[in-house]
């Protein structure tokens, strides 16, 4: 026991991409310009909204949260790969590890939650048009909302607190660009059991539930569709919904393979990408395909520029005041 206590780990190596010395300013203008897209867009939503009392809907209530917990989420992991290209090798602290991987899961489980809150919102206006104001009232989108924030804070909270039994004293190579769960589970010297039971049954039904609603949500949507719209309606709400659909599966498919997947059958390389595609890619697209195609945050957008007297604003295909 004195033994192990004089190696226990108090520092944590993260390797990150296995890219070549060579590469890595291109690799750094690549991720770097794909984080200022996520942040900008992100922000742009965020201040939208706040600006222009015409957004000041359920439907946008949830998008700002959702650009929020967006932005945090990339905010978590990508400043530290940007880190990690640069000094090829970087560190963490036992602390911070446990911080930074309180933070990832709590806003990847918020962007989970406000998913379907979004895809909810979806199926009212489709399914009950006529009674879409009684139904998505404020106190229901609030409480919506925060019961999604007490949700992800109770399922973070349960990971650290059993991360914090576990001890370290061997390897402290993590082959990721941030401190993730599975692969502090891996590194534990003491039995990790409970851990991986925890991860495959409350992991796995915060992951699959949620995205069971989703899907029930745009099934019932597509099913309504047939029924009163005509052809050119149809095509539209497919093109709309089938791009919120490609990002939903973008977002659970990584992340299921990511942690639902046994431990040990995942190679680094499969997991880099994975996180890669997890924590980058997607909260980049959402702002597109949640927000900035939507026909309201456009008029927004437009009259937004207008107020600021700017010597152009969109009409049409072009700018005019």
């Amino acid at each position: 026991m004195t033994e192990r206590n004089q190696t226990t780990i108090t520092e944590f190596l993260l390797l990150g991409l296995p890219i070549q010395p060579e590469q890595k300013h291109r690799f750094y203008i690549l991720f770097l310009a794909m984080y200022l897209t996520t942040v900008l867009g992100n922000l742009l939503i965020i201040v939208l909204i706040l600006l222009d009392s015409h957004l000041h809907t359920p439907m946008c209530l949830f998008l700002s949260n959702l650009s929020f917990s967006d932005l945090c989420f990339s905010s978590v992991t990508v400043p530290k790969l940007l880190q990690n290209i640069r000094t090829q090798i970087s560190s963490n602290f036992y602390a911070g590890c446990l911080t930074q991987m309180y933070s990832f899961m709590f806003f990847a489980d918020l962007g989970s939650f406000l998913l379907v809150a979004v895809a909810y919102d979806h199926y009212v206006a489709i399914c009950f048009p006529l009674h879409y104001n009684s139904i998505m009232s404020s106190m229901l989108c609030v409480c919506l909302v925060v019961l999604s924030q007490v949700l992800t804070t109770f399922h973070a909270m349960l990971y650290t607190l059993l991360l914090t039994r576990l001890s370290f004293c061997g390897d402290n190579l993590i082959f990721l660009f941030f401190c993730d769960l599975s692969a502090l589970v891996k590194l534990a010297w003491s039995d990790t059991y409970v851990n991986e039971l925890v991860i495959l049954i409350i992991g796995g039904l915060i992951g699959v539930i949620p995205f069971f609603l989703i899907i029930v949500s745009y099934i019932r949507i597509v099913s309504s569709t047939f029924k009163v719209l005509s052809v050119g309606s149809i095509h539209k709400v497919f093109s709309t919904y089938g791009s919120h659909l490609s990002v939903v599966s973008l977002f659970y498919g990584m992340g299921g393979m990511l942690y639902l997947s046994p431990l040990d059958n995942n190679s680094p390389v499969k997991e880099i990408v994975m996180a890669v595609m997890y924590t980058v890619v997607t909260p980049m697209l959402n702002p597109f395909i949640y927000s900035l195609r939507n026909r309201d945050m456009h008029v927004s957008l437009r009259r937004v520029f207008c107020k600021m007297k700017l010597p152009f604003c969109l009409y049409g295909n072009t700018w005019e005041c």
